[in-house]
């Protein structure tokens, strides 16, 4: 188990109440079938989900992730895998799962990762757990859906062999 210092988690909280969910903005984060069944157990309606390509939660007519709810997420404790992931994101190539971190203009907690080694690999590791559970429950025609997305603003930082299929 990894230990945080002991302000850490109070920084990043301070944070991402202040940023309000920017990250989420368009997001659309892919939900697995079986997240879904989490996710409306814990009571969140059908409605905010659509399938567009993939199973994605639903954003407001502003953009951003219709389970935000005053700089907070609504279903923090069982949100999504790749909110889960978050700051990390992904892509699918062949054989491996690419793994990109997402710049401090999308989310500023990056710098704060970035200056706390354990915290970078706590949550690293974290976002591999969340992101191969996800793509071993997409089809092929969602990982290309998501694929699809542009996200310019993410630098690679590791690709994992995957042999699961699609």
């Amino acid at each position: 188990m990894i230990l945080m210092p002991e302000n850490w988690a109070l920084k990043a909280e301070a944070i991402c109440f202040a940023c309000g969910g920017h990250c989420c903005n368009e997001a659309h984060p892919p939900v697995s079938s079986h997240r879904y069944g989490v996710l409306l157990a814990a009571g969140i309606p059908e409605s905010s989900f659509e399938r567009t390509g993939y199973l994605r939660v639903r954003t407001k007519p502003d953009g951003t992730c219709l389970l935000m709810n005053d700089h907070r997420c609504t279903c923090h404790s069982v949100k999504p895998e790749t909110c889960r992931a978050g700051p990390f994101t992904f892509d699918v190539a062949d054989d491996r799962i690419r793994i990109f971190l997402k710049h401090p203009s999308i989310c500023p907690i990056v710098p704060l990762l970035c200056e706390e080694p354990a915290a970078y690999r706590q949550q690293f590791e974290k976002a591999v757990i969340s992101i191969t559970d996800l793509v071993s429950h997409l089809t092929g025609e969602e990982i290309a859906a998501i694929n699809a997305i542009e996200e310019p603003e993410t630098d690679l930082v590791a690709e994992i062999a995957w042999s699961g299929s699609a």
